[in-house]
């Protein structure tokens, strides 16, 4: 399968850490987690392949601080790439679950909380939540809430630093809208900054989800954005740090309810005609 920034597997969703062997030769091995997220498999085997030849050739080097120093490069870009792509896991709350709460679908900090209009998939007004990933992060992204897959689209674009005002409409990212039971539109985006050149995920449309399941990962660096209607509840507060499936963010209503738009647009319609 070709390999590019952006890409979308198309063959398989990420709901299961765990290792399904074709026979049952292994049954231990049935539920063994794993620890890495799969989307970093071959740069963990690139970074340990690199490691092990560098800490090689500093078998050569004869004066012993050069030497140490050259192995601890190595080792430590091995130890970097396994920890960044580490996978830990995460149980949603009871709330999230049960559909009366969405979760952050990244781990970070919030770095702003606005209400703009969002004219993509809830079209019309919005309440944005962002999310801040440093390099240190867990990167593996979750979905936030229980739904329906019903908008998806890649779009390619620039790599201004994550936090940049603008960063959410030109550089490259994801956009992912679902449905909640109650017909709240979520939509979430995948944003690449400088460091994070590549954007993967693995819904598509018609996809039933559920809140805190795995869904894709941003490389090295990245920001996370959350539309919501105006009429969601937002409990989050800039500075929050979060957690991935874990920390709420907001309530949603058990029941559907009429968007803001959508009532005054039921009043008009229903208005007696001027005399």
């Amino acid at each position: 399968m070709p390999t590019h920034t952006g890409r979308r597997l198309r063959s398989s969703r990420i709901e299961s850490r765990c290792i399904r062997p074709s026979n049952d030769f292994f049954p231990d091995l049935q539920t063994f987690p794993l620890v890495f997220a799969r989307e970093g498999y071959s740069i963990i085997a690139g970074a340990v392949v690199l490691g092990l030849l560098v800490g090689s050739g500093a078998l050569w080097i004869d004066a012993w601080f050069l030497r140490a120093g050259v192995l601890a490069v190595g080792m430590g870009a091995i130890l970097f790439t396994l920890y960044f792509f580490r996978d830990p896991d995460r149980t949603a709350p009871a709330a999230a679950r049960e559909g009366l709460a969405f979760v952050a679908p990244a781990d970070g900090k919030i770095v702003e909380i606005v209400e703009e209009d969002e004219p993509l998939y809830l079209e019309g007004p919005s309440t944005r939540i962002s999310i801040f990933l440093s390099p240190l992060n867990v990167h593996v992204n979750r979905v936030p809430a229980n739904g329906v897959v019903q908008y998806v689209r890649y779009v390619p674009g620039d790599y201004l630093v994550a936090w940049h005002p603008k960063a959410s409409e030109k550089n490259e990212r994801s956009e992912i809208g679902i449905e909640h039971e109650s017909g709240t539109r979520i939509l979430f985006k995948q944003i690449a900054g400088a460091v994070a050149r590549r954007i993967e995920y693995h819904l598509e449309k018609r996809d039933a989800v559920v809140a805190g399941e795995r869904f894709g990962i941003v490389k090295f660096g990245s920001r996370m954005d959350v539309h919501v209607p105006p009429h969601i509840d937002v409990q989050a507060a800039v500075g929050d740090r979060t957690t991935a499936g874990e920390t709420i963010l907001g309530s949603l209503p058990e029941h559907a309810v009429e968007s803001a738009s959508a009532v005054e647009a039921n009043a008009s319609s229903t208005a007696p005609p001027e005399a």
